[in-house]
């Protein structure tokens, strides 16, 4: 398999820790792409039209991509049960969450890098965004996340990750208690810790 990558993107690193997690990062070669949102990747485009990353080649069929699609193929091909039947619409609506958490928190990167002056109330309003969702994760969602391994765990342990990253002034722990004592465990897991951001 090939994957094509780019810069610290959470998606990719969502993608990354599911390699770790599931024994397939040697079978995997990393192409580092430019996914530039206003000047993306022809090399890219010919793999996945919106010229997005992460995408995934497979020797077996045509090229995937959407994180959520890849780290599903990953556990299928794995046979990790990180979508374990018996809990799949609790742990693809709760990756859904944390995947809303990182599209707010990267949009919120991009205002910032590629307009001239960023609109304050847009990016207000994407930090809303955010909060909600973590405000969620707080009160509905810490007995799954406190539950056996799976996808939707190492998706929002990814999305508080980039949080750290990109947006620490923003102090998301505060208030929080519940969710900053369990971050303070995953992000320590091995596959976190091999898949830092850096730049």
């Amino acid at each position: 398999m090939t994957l094509y990558k780019a810069g610290p993107s959470p998606f990719v690193r969502k993608v990354m820790v599911t390699l770790h997690e599931t024994g397939l990062l040697a079978q995997t070669d990393l192409v580092d792409a430019v996914a530039n949102p206003v000047a993306p990747d022809p090399a890219l485009i010919a793999i996945n039209p919106a010229g997005k990353i992460p995408a995934l080649v497979r020797e077996d069929g045509p090229a995937l991509y959407d994180s959520r699609v890849i780290t599903r193929y990953l556990d299928v091909r794995a046979g990790t049960s990180l979508y374990p039947e018996a809990r799949i619409w609790e742990v693809l609506t709760l990756e859904a969450s944390a995947d809303a958490i990182m599209d707010a928190a990267v949009l919120m990167v991009y205002e910032a890098k590629f307009r001239p002056e960023p609109i304050a109330p847009w990016m207000e309003g994407q930090w809303t965004k955010i909060s909600n969702g973590l405000d969620a994760l707080e009160s509905r969602w810490m007995s799954h996340l406190n539950g056996p391994h799976d996808a939707a765990q190492i998706a929002v342990g990814v999305a508080l990750g980039y949080l750290d990253f990109r947006h620490p002034q923003r102090a998301w722990r505060v208030g929080r208690p519940a969710l900053a004592a369990w971050a303070e465990v995953y992000l320590q897991r091995p596959a976190m810790q091999a898949t830092i951001p850096q730049g």
